[in-house]
């Protein structure tokens, strides 16, 4: 019995020790600035970037220090991932997150193509099931990987005032992704009311279906119109980068996402990262 015990403690202890060395290592990595030549790549690369308020700038750095220390990234294709790709990704990534607690918890890997990439994607009518090869820039899979172009992503970030972002749409899938599904309604900030954001998302959905199926000019891109899931990702992407737009469009839209980011782009103005 005395021995059961002993190990019994020792397991328990080298457990203790383990989650109290990781979270030791997190609170570091949280604490850690970039690089000079870091912050040169994020500035070039992901110019939105400089719009940031000074200070959210230190948390970004230790989050996207966190990030890169979490994730591995994949070539495909015979991609060569660079630093410059990886730095550029986990800022994109990391601004969704920067001023919350939420956090890419369930992401291990992320694959990353020279360009637009083919998926499969099955469809379910009754018990009959189709399959068809479609081309993508960007996939979120539930608990990852996350699949990107880096084309596109690049693309994406470089532009960052045309409303569209794969990095942004992609790691929105993944905050939605936390609440358990994958359905528009990501874990909401403490305080933030359900039926708030139901109202908004609803009524903006349904009112961004009307004008896309009428062939009106909207302000969310018209994939919206696919799902509550694309409606919510979508929004994410013109909330960052046409924030200004999407307040005057959809100003409910615009109200519960910054309560959800605890960010108000709206007001943000460039200055030198």
């Amino acid at each position: 019995m005395l021995l059961f015990l002993t190990v019994v403690a020792l397991i328990a202890g080298a457990a203790a020790f383990h989650f109290w060395s990781k979270r030791q290592s997190r609170l570091t990595l949280l604490a850690t600035s970039l690089s000079q030549h870091q912050r040169d790549i994020v500035s070039a690369q992901v110019p939105i970037i400089r719009k940031l308020p000074k200070d959210l700038r230190g948390a970004l750095e230790g989050k996207i220090n966190l990030f890169l220390d979490q994730v591995d990234f994949v070539g495909c294709d015979g991609l060569d991932v660079t630093e410059d790709m990886q730095v550029s990704i986990a800022a994109q990534a990391c601004l969704l997150v920067v001023n919350t607690d939420q956090w890419y918890d369930n992401l291990t890997t992320i694959l990353v193509y020279p360009g637009a990439f083919k998926s499969k994607q099955r469809r379910h009518s009754g018990y009959v099931v189709t399959e068809q090869e479609i081309i993508r820039s960007g996939e979120s899979w539930n608990r990852g990987p996350v699949i990107l172009s880096w084309t596109h992503s690049q693309r994406g970030a470089l532009n960052d005032h045309d409303g569209r972002n794969v990095v942004f749409h992609e790691f929105a899938h993944q905050l939605d992704d936390l609440s358990g599904a994958t359905n528009g309604v990501p874990v909401l900030s403490n305080g933030q009311s359900f039926g708030e954001w139901e109202t908004a998302f609803l009524n903006g959905y349904k009112a961004h279906v009307h004008a896309v199926e009428n062939g009106k000019p909207t302000v969310i891109d018209p994939y919206g119109a696919e799902g509550h899931e694309e409606f919510f990702a979508v929004s994410v992407e013109v909330f960052f980068e046409r924030p200004k737009e999407l307040k005057s469009s959809d100003p409910a839209i615009y109200e519960q996402l910054s309560k959800l980011f605890h960010l108000d782009p709206a007001l943000w103005h460039r200055g030198q990262f």
